[in-house]
């Protein structure tokens, strides 16, 4: 499994670098380097490594803006990343609002634009044929391509998020949005490909039509990520507590003294792990094991369910109408293996767990799930790795 490294941080940002980056690194270095040959070839390589740096450099100054924007939002940045293909911020959630997206998005541009014209200055003072001044006026090009590049209107590109806010704007519908951002995305990325394939064959520029269709499949597989996810948040919020949760628990008499109870289902290997007590035609709370555990064995002759429950006002609950992603933060905010959902009438509907969630995504989104990992996820309590339902859900309802 691939693991990034971290450098540093930057404003209180993790700083990542994936291995790949080294790669992109060196065809800079080699890039720069046989461009400035004629300065010699100690002082050319020299320039190269320190150009393919700065690159690096202006690429993170443009992630860094997209974050502090962010940031400024109340939004938690979790990492900037350095990669093959540039940079990414992790930004833990959407905006709230259209325009608060679009200044997200448009932050990164602006400051590679920014870049550009400081760049452009410093370029003026600076003796015109010296490497420094070529070198400074290579960076300032390089940053005006980068935020030119950027803002074409397609995901992941920062013009296809400026994009989203604009048709977020108009529709009032940010799924859609997105759905038609990534749409973009996904046309420009085969466009990508189909003109990488095309340099190729007509100009036998190898290097440079595999880096296009490269970038190209880049977009596409980044377009149809947020694609799925924003599906996913949609199913999340249309699918209710009721289609998920599941009967399997037990209802057992309040009455009964803790030795009955022990003797009739403590040793059935297939009962539940969930035990109700009622009486009375009423449901009297939530019985825990660890809890029959914790009264001495002599008291179990005459002491009853009912002195251990656990009041269902005391218990986390959901309603039978809260939606799934609701139902989720729940679950990851309080730690919980399960929740009890509630009829309106206050009366014990059903249970849900991990394995219920993800069932029912399965289901609802015709995922291959098999029985044997929803029922590890039953025994773990944990999502598996690729789907990442903690932090869809939070950004979802947030």
């Amino acid at each position: 499994m691939q693991t990034n490294w971290k450098i540093g941080s930057l404003f209180g940002i993790p700083l990542f670098l994936d291995p790949l980056w080294f790669v992109i690194l060196g065809l800079a270095t080699l890039n720069f380097g046989v461009a400035y040959q004629e300065w010699g070839s100690v002082l050319a390589w020299s320039a190269g490594i320190v150009m393919a740096l700065l690159l690096f450099g202006s690429v993170l100054l443009h992630e860094l803006g997209h974050s502090l924007v962010a940031r400024s939002q109340g939004i938690r940045v979790n990492s900037i990343t350095l990669f093959l293909f540039g940079g990414i911020a992790a930004i833990e959630e959407e905006s709230k609002t259209p325009g608060k997206a679009f200044q997200v998005a448009i932050a990164g541009p602006l400051v590679s634009i920014g870049l550009f014209f400081i760049l452009r200055l410093v370029g003026y003072v600076l003796p015109e044929t010296s490497p420094i001044s070529v070198m400074v006026g290579d960076l300032a090009r390089i940053n005006l391509v980068v935020a030119l590049f950027n803002l074409i209107p397609g995901l992941p590109l920062d013009g296809g998020q400026v994009l989203k806010a604009a048709l977020w704007k108009v529709t009032g519908d940010r799924f859609q949005a997105v759905h038609l951002a990534a749409r973009s995305g996904q046309i420009l990325g085969y466009a990508a490909i189909a003109l990488g394939f095309a340099i190729d064959f007509f100009t036998r520029e190898l290097a440079l039509g595999l880096w296009i269709v490269l970038l190209g499949w880049f977009g596409i597989r980044n377009a149809n990520t947020y694609d799925s996810v924003t599906t996913l948040q949609e199913t999340l919020l249309k699918v209710t507590a009721s289609d998920a949760m599941t009967r399997d628990f037990r209802v057992v008499d309040a009455d009964q003294t803790l030795r009955s109870f022990a003797d009739s289902y403590l040793l059935d290997t297939n009962a539940p792990q969930v035990y109700f007590a009622a009486s009375d035609g009423r449901y009297r709370g939530m019985v825990s094991i660890d809890d029959l555990r914790l009264v001495e064995r002599s008291a179990w002759e005459t002491q009853t369910l009912q002195s251990i429950v656990h009041p269902l006002t005391e218990i986390p609950t959901v309603a039978e109408t809260i939606s799934l992603a609701e139902v989720i933060n729940k679950l990851e905010n309080e730690h919980l293996p399960r929740i009890t959902v509630l009829s309106p009438a206050g009366a014990v509907a059903g249970v849900i767990d991990r394995g219920d969630i993800v069932k029912t995504i399965a289901q609802q989104l015709n995922l291959r799930i098999g029985d044997a990992e929803i029922k590890r996820i039953k025994e773990d309590g944990s999502y598996p790795s690729g789907l990442q339902l903690g932090a869809i859900a939070k950004s979802t309802t947030n």
